[in-house]
């Protein structure tokens, strides 16, 4: 069985947004995404079936690469990091109705950053296996938000590898 899914692939800098970049995606296996450019930056919106969120975005970032084009993927647009707003928009309820369950004392995960500025940020994968604990969504949910998070881990991980390769490899060792 598998499932529609909406993402959008965030490219590296050095990636502009031109004819040939766009016969190259179009003409290899991506002709599912829309090519935009914001604030300076090419993404990849793709709209893909696939039997899970990883299956549709690791056989996306497959295909961009096996594409004849310059650059990488840098990350998958979905933060981990997440405000009330955001909490809210993932589950369709208001940021007032977020606002209620951190107050409330049912054991609603801590924020993890930016706790002292008054916008505190929490870890998505964290707020939504909470979620799924008082039944406000189903396993799915879950999954594809581990995955996704692991998906931009690795990603990233690449990302700074080729910045500070040495680095990079001493990391791998401390954490195989």
């Amino acid at each position: 069985m598998t499932t529609e899914y909406e993402f959008t692939l965030v490219l590296s800098d050095n990636v502009e947004l031109n004819d040939e970049l766009e016969n190259a995606i179009y003409g290899g296996k991506c002709d599912d995404c829309l090519i935009s450019s914001f604030a300076g930056r090419v993404v990849l919106t793709f709209t893909r079936n696939a039997s899970s969120v990883k299956d549709a975005i690791v056989g996306a970032i497959t295909d961009f690469r096996s594409s004849d084009t310059q650059g990488d993927i840098l990350f998958v647009d979905e933060c981990n990091l997440v405000t009330q707003t955001e909490i809210g928009g993932k589950i369709d309820k208001s940021r007032q109705w977020i606002h209620q369950l951190i107050k409330g004392d049912k054991g609603f995960p801590s924020p993890v950053c930016e706790i002292t500025d008054g916008t505190p940020l929490w870890y998505w994968c964290e707020v939504v296996e909470w979620l799924r604990q008082n039944d406000m969504v189903d396993d799915d949910a879950v999954r594809d938000a581990h995955e996704i998070a692991l998906i931009n881990s690795a990603l990233g991980f690449q990302h700074q590898r080729n910045h500070l390769p040495d680095l990079a490899q001493e990391m791998a060792k401390l954490f195989p």
